[in-house]
């Protein structure tokens, strides 16, 4: 039985990682919930009880094993050091994921680098997890040399005051009072029947941070840092689930019908065989696996394939996979 912290625990991510620790029977003895000064003194409810939320990590620095981190990165990089010598963290921020020092992890893809720690381990951006839970697979079969993706993310990847403010959106879409409604926003532009081409701020060369995480975390996470990855990430109006256009070149040929063979049995993995079914944001909200359809010759690339990628967000891109990697701490 371990001692668990999940710091920010009453935004999206961490109320998720409350869930699946109690969904999957993780052995919690005793469970510390802090929060930002606004959540203080509210509870969330685990295996029927009621835990008060704290604003003090003090209270429980001592005594935890492992703590989920789910804050935003300037408080995680103030907050995880103080934990890292006491307990284990497993942090759901970009704070340290390009640290040579910490191990960057997709349970399915690279379970060996739990040992690596040293009381910091990082979990990926969330469209890199599905992207890597659904190539892998196929990359041990034949190297791949090249991706190119483009996303379409929900707003839930920014937080509830995003899903707040697409809900409100829609119901002032195309009235005078959107303009009043929308001073403060989570977004630089409407999100209500719109789409976003940028999802993070811009580097010298024209790509956003989001962009460059799939890039950065993919040669981490594979070891390959010759591998080239090129994105472009797009806020779209729905609530929950990722959705990826991926095309892959690999060093090999391999078919489509390999492919499905391959991916068929995948851990973490759902296939969709009939072209004309395809995986959608309905499908995969609240469920844990990555969702792959569509999977085509690339006209492009050679050795080329293309596919379609799509998985919740909130579970499988942060909170389950953080959890994942606390359940390989226990083997």
């Amino acid at each position: 039985m371990k001692n668990v912290a999940i710091l920010g625990a009453t935004g999206l991510v961490g109320e998720t990682v409350i869930k699946i620790l109690e969904q999957r029977d993780f052995p919690v003895q005793e469970l510390f919930l802090f929060a930002s000064g606004r959540s203080e003194g509210e509870t969330r409810v685990f295996k029927d009880r009621e835990i008060r939320v704290t604003n003090d990590h003090n209270d429980f620095l001592d005594t935890v094993d492992i703590v989920f981190g789910c804050l935003d990165a300037p408080l995680t990089r103030e907050i995880v050091p103080v934990f890292k010598d006491k307990a284990i963290v497993i942090d759901n921020s970009n704070a340290f994921r390009m640290d040579p020092d910490v191990p960057l992890i997709v349970p399915e893809v690279n379970p060996e680098k739990v040992k690596e720690h040293s009381g910091v381990i990082a979990n990926p951006n969330c469209s890199t997890i599905q992207m890597l839970v659904a190539l892998y697979p196929l990359y041990k079969k034949s190297r791949i040399k090249k991706i190119f993706a483009a996303t379409y993310q929900s707003v839930s990847g920014a937080g509830r005051e995003a899903l707040n403010e697409l809900q409100l959106e829609f119901e002032y879409l195309g009235t005078e009072q959107a303009i009043e409604k929308f001073e403060d926003r989570v977004f630089l532009h409407p999100i209500g029947n719109n789409v976003i081409p940028q999802i993070g701020g811009f580097d010298e060369n024209g790509y956003t941070s989001e962009e460059m995480k799939m890039v950065h975390e993919t040669r981490k996470i594979f070891n390959d840092p010759d591998i080239l990855v090129t994105a472009t990430c797009v806020r779209i109006p729905i609530q929950c689930s990722h959705s990826e256009a991926v095309s892959i070149e690999f060093e090999e040929p391999l078919s489509p019908e390999e492919a499905l063979i391959l991916l068929k049995d995948a851990p973490g993995v759902k296939v969709f065989q009939d072209p004309e079914k395809y995986p959608m944001p309905f499908h995969t909200s609240g469920r844990d696996d990555v969702y792959v359809g569509r999977i085509r010759r690339d006209f492009i690339f050679e050795n080329g394939l293309a596919m379609w990628i799509v998985a919740d967000n909130i579970r499988k891109g942060a909170a389950l996979n953080a959890v994942q990697i606390a359940e390989l701490l226990l083997t």
